[in-house]
């Protein structure tokens, strides 16, 4: 069979690729298709073909494969939020493992690393402790509403399709958000729908609604209303603010973010507290977190706690040891090791979060944690004394080679690597395999009915 563009095929899809993507092999060339599972057959067009694989469009499922089941949520065909629902949860952790190793095999060209079973999340609903939604003048139709000649194309607030940055579906119920989540969720789209002012247009950029994130506590139940315009109007938001907290004694936080920014980026340009203070609080183990609109925090709160626990049993802390971690963020891992070891220091790039850090550390009373703004491969030439354990969590691009070479240089006895990326995690442990034994890696899962995998890795000097 000759694979060509533009064309529909019937496929057999044999495995799921890393991205998630189904793999369908007619006459050995790679062809990956979204939402399927092992087993389905297809009839899918090519929309994608280069020398050695191509990418399908999902047309029609034609013959259902046997592991394939009933998605929770109504919108998880089309939403781009987490795909993976039609897949049993314990088979979702196999596939993730399976994707771990491949990337350490065949990218890393790294073999025979241990790599435990996944740990996965509990809950796998509601675990999501932020969610942003993006409004649109013309929602994305499904289906069912298409036929349906009486349904007009208005407002919509919701998440996007995938592969699209102006299409998006009217959310209802939201199966990874908190239930109450989805209450307030609604009751600012009967707002936005009663004002006389429009969700901004992401292909004119004109407007005034752009986006609305909620923010959830799980140790406190408290909520923070991040709401996102293009520009202020104090008069309309505090409002709508207004009514949000009087409704829900659970909302100790609501902010405006203005920005014009063509970009679909919800950080405002300028911020504005509505009502109560303009942060949340969380809890990881006993230590607490100021949580900003923009400030970064691990989605999922539970099994956080579990990845930094992991941290905590590869660090194998005495108390005496001098630890460094590379890409601190607001501090959630020094202030969890502060009690380990002599000495936590931390380097982050954002300014912001560098402040976060600093009242997150005296917060809980630390007075062993130091944090430093700037870029690592400026700042960590600088730092005395050499660490005695590393801890590199960055983002996911991985390391920049040049902090590699830092890193070596520096030679810690010990390094755990943190990384939401299988891809960058195996090609950064290859340049750091020739110094460092790679005693094994341990996938927990953060984001379940998605492809995306969590992992820390333990390495020990030469």
């Amino acid at each position: 069979m000759t694979i060509k563009k533009r064309k529909a095929y019937e496929l057999e899809v044999i495995d799921l690729a890393f991205g998630g993507k189904g793999l369908a092999k007619p006459d050995g060339f790679p062809v990956f298709i979204d939402r399927c599972v092992p087993g389905d057959v297809v009839f899918a067009k090519i929309t994608k073909k280069k020398k050695s694989w191509a990418e399908g469009k999902l047309i029609k499922i034609l013959k259902e494969s046997s592991l394939r089941t009933q998605g929770k949520c109504q919108y998880c065909n089309f939403c781009g939020g987490c795909k993976w629902q039609q897949i049993e949860y314990d088979r979702q952790l196999a596939y993730k493992k399976r994707h771990v190793t491949e990337s350490m095999e065949h990218i890393g060209g790294i073999k025979d690393i241990r790599v435990n079973d996944v740990i996965g999340s509990d809950p796998i609903y509601e675990y999501r402790n932020k969610m942003e939604f993006s409004c649109s003048s013309k929602r994305w139709l499904l289906p069912a509403e298409l036929e349906n000649d009486e349904i007009k194309k208005g407002f919509g607030i919701g998440l996007h399709v995938p592969g699209t940055f102006d299409k998006v579906i009217d959310i209802k119920q939201c199966e990874i958000m908190p239930s109450l989540g989805n209450q307030i969720l609604d009751d600012v789209r009967n707002f936005i729908k009663k004002s006389d002012l429009p969700a901004y247009h992401l292909r004119s950029h004109e407007g005034f609604w752009r986006f609305l994130m909620l923010r959830h506590s799980v140790a406190f139940d408290t909520w923070m209303v991040n709401i996102i315009t293009k520009e202020k109007k104090i008069n309309v938001v505090q409002q709508l603010a207004t009514e949000l907290a009087q409704n829900y004694p659970q909302i100790e936080s609501i902010m405006n973010n203005i920005t014009d920014a063509k970009s679909g980026v919800s950080t405002g340009k300028e911020e504005i507290t509505l009502y109560g203070k303009d942060y949340i609080k969380e809890k990881l183990g006993k230590f607490i977190f100021k949580i900003s609109a923009n400030s970064f925090f691990q989605t999922n709160t539970k099994s956080c706690e579990k990845l930094y626990s992991k941290v905590s049993e590869y660090a194998a802390l005495t108390g005496k040891e001098v630890v460094m971690d590379l890409y601190s963020g607001t501090g959630t891992i020094p202030i969890w090791l502060s009690d380990q070891a002599k000495m936590v220091v931390g380097i982050e790039i954002v300014k912001s979060a560098v402040i976060d850090a600093k009242f997150n550390a005296g917060l809980n009373g630390i007075e062993n944690c130091e944090f430093f703004e700037g870029d690592i491969k400026d700042v960590l030439p600088k730092l005395k004394p050499k660490p005695d354990v590393m801890i590199i969590d960055p983002p996911r691009v991985g390391m920049h080679k040049d902090v590699v070479q830092q890193v070596l240089s520096i030679s810690p006895e010990k390094i755990v690597y943190v990384s939401c990326n299988p891809a960058t995690l195996a090609r950064d442990l290859e340049m750091l395999h020739p110094k460092y034994d790679i005693k094994e890696i341990q996938p927990l899962d953060m984001f379940p009915h998605t492809y995306h995998i969590e992992s820390v890795a333990l390495l020990l000097k030469k």
